[in-house]
């Protein structure tokens, strides 16, 4: 009797979700609040990683490094305005590496970086040598800019580090996230028959600000059930200057001006919702959810008026340093968990080679999440190292399972850590604790260690 024989497995897919200025306020990772039902669901068939962390909280370095899959002192990429073609020409990037395999590779909207909304329906920096296809959506937001609502800064010509919003009228698609998702479903129907594997990035924009969305999703949020974060003037008194951007606290708005950006970035977060439901109904309406791995992830975390009035990115909190991570992959073991092992968003490109079975073309400085995939509890990494810059020099932070410890330069009185086995807000800095300069050693030596050796 002939051995019975199967056919060859076919080459997995990868649908690549980035979101814009994404924190963790999403119902899978436990607001009660803001309401998510998407990405909710998708946690729910995959790994929702409850640890993980941008190696930088600005969009072009944390963008860069995870598609490069190397640590921004590697990259070179600090800023806005650096391509990392001028500094690493010869890097093979994720998509790239897709596409050198015989995958088609293709993005709609957002992976690499371009300033929101200046450059809506531009290519910004992206990268030419990463797709064969490439489709920069433009809607009624990018048209309705002069109805945008200021909080502050009001006479600043530039829209994307206001706290700003604007309720429009109309469809979802209408709006650029809308025919983002309206296109990737275009290309999934057309990739449904093409006979090649597809890698395919899809980037939205929201939340970015300025928050804008459909008025019905403003109604989600009446601002008078938000609670904004309350001052804490002492914790400048113990924390190194450095770590705070905003100044006056909370840009020196109003509390019902504070309770309208939540309002607003909320409803930008469930009208994004929305759309990335639309993309991953559409995947599963074309069969391909079966031979699909579905990633998606936030470039960096975002603040909400926590640590007496920081708004948006670049500290070295835990609020911006988090990033929300889902991992959805057809053959994994653990579905619908949380994972509590520190992670890296570095570590996405070893984890997507590792289960479409490519081999890198270069050094990488990830560890794939793989075995976590298949049990949530196995043995990862020690520590994530996140770092941003400031006038003063680069600064650098490293979280472990218990502890974050920040250092802002090596002067006196330049560190922070934060024990968050007792104080998971980061409220206490306990750097100056004689009762712990032993732990405060040791953390200093991992950091330096992580520095080094990516």
């Amino acid at each position: 009797m002939m051995p019975l024989t199967l056919p060859p497995k076919p080459p997995m897919n990868v649908l690549f979700i980035a979101v814009d200025d994404l924190n963790i306020s999403l119902g899978c990772y436990g607001s009660k609040v803001v309401k998510s039902p998407n990405i909710d669901k998708l946690a729910q068939r995959g790994m929702r990683f409850d640890r993980a962390y941008t190696s930088f909280p600005l969009c072009s370095p944390s963008r860069t490094s995870l598609l490069t899959g190397l640590r921004p002192d590697t990259t070179k990429i600090y800023d806005l305005q650096k391509h990392f073609r001028s500094t690493i020409p010869d890097a093979v990037t994720l998509p790239q590496l897709f596409k050198n395999n015989g995958y088609t590779a293709a993005r709609v909207g957002k992976l690499y970086h371009y300033g929101v909304p200046g450059q809506i329906g531009t290519s910004g920096l992206d990268d030419a040598l990463s797709w064969d296809e490439v489709v920069n959506p433009k809607g009624r937001d990018k048209d309705e800019e002069d109805k945008v609502i200021r909080l502050h800064n009001k006479n600043n010509p530039g829209l994307g580090a206001t706290l700003s919003y604007w309720a429009s009228e109309g469809t979802d698609e209408e709006q650029t996230d809308g025919i983002g998702a309206t296109e990737a479903i275009k290309l999934l129907e057309k990739y449904k028959s093409g006979g090649k594997p597809f890698f395919l990035g899809v980037g939205f924009y929201r939340p970015h600000t300025p928050y804008v969305a459909p008025k019905k999703y403003f109604d989600l949020y009446p601002p008078e059930t938000l609670m904004p974060e309350l001052p804490r003037p002492e914790q400048r008194q113990s924390v190194p200057g450095a770590a705070f951007r905003v100044t006056p606290a909370n840009y020196g708005i109003s509390v019902d001006d504070q309770r309208k950006a939540l309002q607003a970035y909320f409803a930008s977060i469930s009208f994004m919702d929305a759309q990335v439901g639309r993309v991953l109904a559409a995947l599963e309406r074309l069969g391909l959810d079966k031979n699909t791995v579905v990633v998606l992830w936030g470039d960096h975390g975002y603040l909400l008026g926590q640590h007496d009035g920081q708004w948006q990115k670049q500290s070295l909190f835990e609020e911006s340093a988090q990033v929300p991570l889902i991992v959805a992959a057809p053959d994994q073991k653990v579905r619908g968990k949380g994972c509590e092992r520190i992670v890296e968003t570095v570590d996405l490109y070893p984890t997507l080679l590792e289960l479409t079975e490519l081999k890198p073309q270069g050094k990488l400085h990830g560890k794939s999440l793989v075995p976590l995939l298949n049990n949530p509890k196995a043995v990862h990494k020690n520590a994530a190292l996140t770092q941003t810059q400031r006038p003063g020099g680069m600064a650098y932070s490293l979280r472990t399972e218990r502890w974050r410890y920040t250092e802002w330069g090596s002067g006196a009185n330049q560190a922070e850590l934060y024990d968050h086995a007792a104080d998971p807000k980061e409220h206490k800095n306990l750097a100056r604790d004689p009762a712990l300069a032993k732990t405060i050693t040791e953390l200093k030596a991992l950091l330096e260690g992580l520095k080094g050796k990516p």
